[in-house]
């Protein structure tokens, strides 16, 4: 499994619009190939700052929602409403035998 996590920085008066983006489309993701779990952070300190943080089947999965058209819609919409870069990355979950 592929774990992916999205910190993403918005402009505070932009958050509302990321919100309704993100619970109008959140099914449509959670429903795409491969995903098996999706949810929404907001960082204790700062509350403009979010995180995606989902489950993939593997890399091949994400990269497929990354390809969609359900993709070009979101993140282009959420793109426009960020006040610094995203900062993104992908981790394997390890199991450590004592």
């Amino acid at each position: 499994m592929l774990i992916r996590i999205v910190r993403m920085t918005f402009a505070p008066e932009q958050v509302p619009a990321f919100l309704t983006l993100f619970h109008a489309t959140k099914q449509r993701i959670r429903q795409q190939p491969g995903c098996r779990h999706l949810e929404l952070w907001q960082d204790a300190e700062s509350p403009n700052i979010y995180y995606t943080h989902s489950h993939w089947d593997n890399e091949t999965a994400l990269n497929g929602y990354r390809k969609s058209a359900l993709f070009g819609e979101v993140w282009p919409a959420t793109k426009r409403l960020f006040s610094a870069p995203p900062v993104a990355f992908s981790s394997h979950s390890v199991t450590v035998v004592e």
